[in-house]
């Protein structure tokens, strides 16, 4: 799979620790921002798919390596890709670059679950657009 999804965004002083470098748990924040956005590029919501499907997306297992810090004031670039899609879960790579340097790079992999926390097959509307 190449789909790819791209978002911008900076470090701003609350993403920092007291030496200006991004706490490490806030690159999660950020990968999860830019699912997010990948949803929203397709005219969905998670509240959409929610309320029209039935269906939430959540985070199974996160594989993250960090390579550099991001400090204050960087401006990144987070790369989404889908990797793998199976019937009620698929995987991201997602990475992290400031300018072209490689900073993050992680493998999300998401499952598709009903209101009660149980997988079920991902919707029509959501498989068309990671396919």
């Amino acid at each position: 799979m190449s789909k790819e999804f791209k978002y911008n965004t900076k470090v701003y002083y609350e993403d920092t620790d007291a030496a200006g470098i991004v706490y490490y748990a806030n690159y999660l924040k950020f990968l999860e921002r830019a699912r997010s956005e990948a949803i929203y590029s397709m005219g969905l919501t998670n509240k959409k798919l929610l309320n029209d499907n039935g269906t939430i997306i959540i985070v199974k297992s996160c594989k993250i390596e960090y390579k550099k810090p991001a400090k204050f004031e960087d401006s990144l670039e987070i790369i989404s890709k889908i990797k793998t899609i199976g019937k009620s879960s698929f995987t991201m790579d997602q990475m992290i670059k400031r300018k072209e340097e490689v900073i993050s790079e992680s493998e999300i992999v998401l499952v598709t679950v009903n209101a009660e926390g149980k997988p079920i097959r991902i919707p029509d509307v959501l498989n068309k657009f990671l396919n």
